[in-house]
């Protein structure tokens, strides 16, 4: 019979006002499914409260608010080649509904085949923490007409940037306050709350019958750590204007910059290659690369959960593992994978507290928040130094090969010559591969932006296949 996990350790993450009756709701599941025949289980309960609208001008779109709660159970049962283990979900938190979603669980994981991998943690709960500042108690008095008003001040400062911006696809605001409680039979209980807001626009720029779209966006844990409604509108108009007149290129082979908004996508790839799920499946073009040289000494990245304010930061991760700061590449060398108990027990490594979880999976590696160090160099600097190339302000598609590591990207962005931006560009596509990519990065900028778990500052490499005309 499994154990309890009432009395297990309750670190910073108990401080939660609402988290009492989420606590009890997730203990009582997991002796239910002991009860139901669960060697072994664990449960997550996420707890919101969310707020979005849509502004167009003056006028709203929509208004969307909503309360939501569900429980996710994952019972495991022993077999003589490992556990088997099922998922079940539900939003009805009534008793008869979890005696029933427990009794679920247990007999459909019965029914699995067992894996000698799986299991749950047995160590590195985590415990008292430090305040990872995840919310502003505050900011839950905002009334809907306060979002409304953002969204509009937002749509009024980019119409008013220019008279060529003449429409817009609508400004969003969004606020959500989460409550993740977590517990397992290992003998963890925990729980925590959280908040994101955010703010974009997206206006339209229209001349000599073009028109040009881009857009802008803050997002963050406390409202007062926004970009102000203003700022935003004027962004994004900025950034659309300069897309009016957009050209092909021909194609060639030529330095390529990305800025701080596009950048993090090529972070993002990466971290689907350091994965520990896709290493042990030999997915990944990084397989058996550890402490391999495979980026320019340019390149440092490092994934933490532990950040202040950071929009992925966590006291524990889905598992219950304490949350860390791990160093990915350092000066181009590969120090470690992302890894959550399962796929750590596949490559005999150990946990680096990456488990994400929804209620109604089993946990996935995720990283928490994942940046390239930033250098020394401006993005007017980086572009002052390049004779010819592209810089990328946006990337379409999704191109990628992650076990080659073949890449390819519709974009649109600005042309490079003399070091100096001449005129916008569209219909393009970037071409390399990934690894010589990363060694061919040969300027890191100083402008790093945190607009969501993972950020970059601009970049450039040396060389790549801009396809155009």
């Amino acid at each position: 019979m499994m154990a309890s996990p009432r009395g297990a350790q309750r670190g910073a993450a108990e401080r939660s006002p609402r988290d009492g009756p989420g606590r009890e709701l997730v203990a009582e599941a997991l002796e239910l499914a002991a009860r139901a025949g669960a060697d072994a289980a664990d449960c997550l309960l996420l707890e919101s409260d969310a707020f979005e609208a849509r502004v167009r001008g003056d006028e709203v779109d929509f208004v969307k608010q909503a309360r939501e709660h569900t429980l996710g159970l994952r019972a495991l049962v022993r077999g003589s080649g490992g556990f088997r283990s099922a998922v079940t979900s539900t939003s009805d938190l009534s008793p008869a509904a979890l005696a029933e979603l427990a009794a679920a669980s247990a007999a459909l994981a019965r029914e699995t085949a067992p894996d000698p991998f799986a299991g749950l943690p047995e160590d590195g709960f985590a415990g008292e923490g430090p305040d990872l500042r995840l919310l502003e108690p505050l900011d839950r008095e905002v009334s809907p007409q306060e979002h409304i008003a953002a969204a509009r001040r937002a749509e009024a400062a980019a119409r008013a940037a220019d008279p060529r911006i003449a429409n817009s696809e609508g400004s969003d605001v969004g606020s959500a306050f989460t409550v993740v409680t977590y517990g397992s039979s290992a003998g963890f209980l925990g729980s925590y709350e959280c908040a994101s807001h955010s703010l974009a626009c997206q206006p339209l720029a229209r001349e000599n019958g073009s028109q040009q779209r881009d857009h802008w966006f803050t997002a963050a844990r406390r409202r007062a750590e926004l970009e102000t409604p203003e700022a935003v509108g004027r962004r994004a108009a900025e950034r659309a204007l300069r897309r009016l007149g957009a050209r092909r290129v021909p194609t060639c082979e030529v330095p390529v910059i990305f800025d701080a908004l596009t950048a993090p996508s090529l972070l993002g790839q990466l971290a689907g290659c350091l994965a520990g799920s896709a290493v042990y499946r030999e997915a990944s073009c990084l397989a058996g690369r550890l402490g391999e040289r495979i980026a320019s000494d340019l390149v440092s990245v490092v994934d933490d959960g532990l950040r202040p304010g950071g929009l992925g930061s966590r006291p524990f991760d889905g598992e219950g593992q304490a949350s860390r700061r791990t160093p990915l590449l350092a000066r181009g060398r590969l120090e470690s994978y992302l890894l959550d108990s399962y796929a750590a027990r596949k490559l005999g490594m150990r946990s680096t507290g990456s488990a994400g979880r929804s209620p109604g999976g089993p946990p996935f590696v995720s990283p928490a928040n994942l940046w390239l160090e930033p250098g020394p160099a401006s993005l007017a600097e980086i572009v002052a130094d390049t004779k010819r190339g592209l810089l990328v302000t946006e990337l379409i598609g999704m191109g990628f090969n992650p076990v080659t590591g073949d890449y390819s990207r519709g974009a649109a962005g600005i042309w490079i010559e003399g070091g100096a931006l001449t005129h916008p560009v569209e219909e393009v596509t970037i071409a390399g591969n990934l690894l010589e990519m990363l060694l061919a990065i040969d300027a890191v900028g100083s402008d790093l932006e945190w607009r969501g778990r993972i950020a970059s500052p601009s970049l450039r490499i040396a060389k790549l296949t801009v396809a155009g005309t």
